[in-house]
């Protein structure tokens, strides 16, 4: 590389870009990415900016596609449609952009423009400086925030990180509370803390924040409603509901939303219909697919409580949520929660090869993305005992969930599975030694060490050579010191 080469890279590595982000290749679904950036341009939805910034999300997707004509064209629309949006506010909003287009035209080998985009960025700084080298202007703080957000949900730490910093310079911004409040929400726990009321939840406030800042946008209150509902807050959160719906009617995001919550209430009828007209509006959205799914489930397991239940009808229900499952991959081949109940969906019809081979696929993609394991583990566990029938199987993996996050509500669903398992075998015979060591490893993962140095012991007295009890329960009773 020339000496003029090197200069240029070492200045550019000083902006602040996509380019400069450490957004690794293999932590996103460059394909599913692309289609909901398509989808979301195309439908023009969202907050102020929101369309803006997704041409340039897709100008960086299309650059690690190797396309990176498209992904010039695409900044080029990105920085135009910017400039109508914000008018005269737009300049600190260019910074990024044009960080990228330096970056774009650098790697095509176009010094001379690269560096009349580091220069545009240089004179934007300089008219608007930020007092100290280490802190930026808020808009950048909220690309970086955004960016995180779209590109993967091993960045949402980070996403709330440049959120706050925002949120600092701007706490009043409506823009940077809601991007705040959806990554909260993204990371909080399916289940809510119990020892935490809804007025206690860090979600459930900042949705309240975003929600007065800024009242008219239905999809802080549809979220704000499903996070009320899991608080048992359904009055409130049914006039939210209704609202965000009145609001944001044509939204495919409250509508799906909405849809999740009628699902919640037992309406899936009503469900289904709003699901149905935004899948018209949002063909591409993996999100609706599985939602759909869900609602199909349901249907399914309410016919089968139903004694005798048409099989024709269980058969139509069961395929339509196959249908959709399989949508729902197809859109987005890194969702694994939709994989793995497809898996299990592909067992209760009785194509057991090809369950055990998505499991087994599921199994090692889950090893690079630890907080995907437990759920695996949960579904890979059922399908062995429901369907293959093999139960020791089916303990190695609930065991596996429930060690890995004990606190999750799947690791909490494992043990439910374990205690199941070894209470059905000790009602057969009450000196199983593996039941009983069961419960002990149950009993040791919920923090109950007494519990569990009694299961032990029993477990013991039934096998009194056992290396493994022995070994737990000395070191349950050094903790217990």
């Amino acid at each position: 590389m020339s000496d003029a080469g090197s200069d240029l890279r070492s200045r550019l590595l000083r902006l602040e870009s996509r380019f400069t982000w450490d957004l690794k290749r293999e932590h996103m679904d460059l394909e599913g990415l692309s289609t909901r950036l398509q989808d979301h341009i195309d439908l023009g939805f969202g907050q102020r900016g929101a369309v803006e910034r997704s041409y340039s999300y897709l100008a960086y997707v299309r650059y690690l596609q190797g396309r990176p004509e498209e992904a010039a064209s695409l900044l080029s629309q990105s920085e135009e449609k910017t400039r109508e949006c914000f008018g005269e506010e737009s300049e600190r909003r260019l910074i990024v952009i044009y960080g990228d287009r330096a970056w774009l035209s650098y790697h095509t080998g176009d010094f001379t423009q690269s560096d009349k985009y580091w220069r545009r960025v240089e004179d934007i700084l300089v008219k608007y400086p930020t007092g100290s080298p280490t802190v930026l202007h808020p808009e950048v703080y909220g690309e970086k925030a955004w960016t995180f957000l779209k590109f993967s949900m091993l960045y949402y730490p980070k996403a709330i990180d440049c959120f706050l910093k925002a949120l600092e310079l701007q706490p009043d911004n409506s823009e940077w509370n809601a991007g705040y409040a959806i990554a909260l929400y993204r990371t909080e726990p399916r289940d809510p803390e119990t020892s935490l009321t809804a007025e206690e939840s860090p979600v459930v406030k900042q949705l309240r924040r975003a929600s007065e800042i800024n009242p008219d946008d239905g999809v802080m209150l549809a979220l704000l409603a499903l996070k009320l509902s899991s608080y048992k807050k359904h009055q409130e959160a049914e006039s939210l509901m209704e609202r965000a719906l009145e609001i944001s009617p044509d939204c495919p995001h409250v509508t799906r939303y909405a849809a999740k919550y009628l699902r919640q209430q037992d309406q899936v009828d009503r469900s289904i219909d709003l699901l149905k007209r935004a899948l018209q509006r949002s063909s591409q959205s993996a999100f609706i697919h599985h939602q759909l799914a869900h609602c199909y489930k349901t249907k399914k397991i309410a016919l089968l409580n139903k004694k005798p239940y048409n099989n024709k009808e269980m058969q139509r229900w069961r395929r339509l949520c196959i249908h959709h499952l399989k949508e729902a991959v197809r859109l987005k081949p890194s969702f694994i929660i939709a994989m793995a109940e497809l898996a299990l969906m592909y067992a209760e019809d009785k194509d057991m090869s090809r369950a055990e081979e998505m499991f087994q696929a599921l199994e090692m993609s889950s090893e690079k993305d630890e907080s995907n394991r437990p759920f695996v583990h949960l579904h890979y566990g059922q399908f062995h005992q429901y369907h293959t029938k093999k139960e020791d199987l089916a303990i190695t993996h609930y065991t596996k969930g429930l060690l890995l996050t004990p606190e999750t509500s799947e690791g909490k669903r494992c043990a439910t599975k374990l205690k199941q398992i070894a209470e059905r075998r000790l009602s057969r015979d009450a000196a199983d030694d593996e039941a009983l060591g069961l419960l002990g490893l149950v009993s040791r993962a919920e923090g109950d060490r007494r519990r569990a140095v009694e299961y032990y012991e029993k477990a013991l007295e039934c096998d009194l050579d056992n290396d493994q009890y022995l070994s737990a329960l000395c070191e349950l009773r050094l903790d217990l010191q």
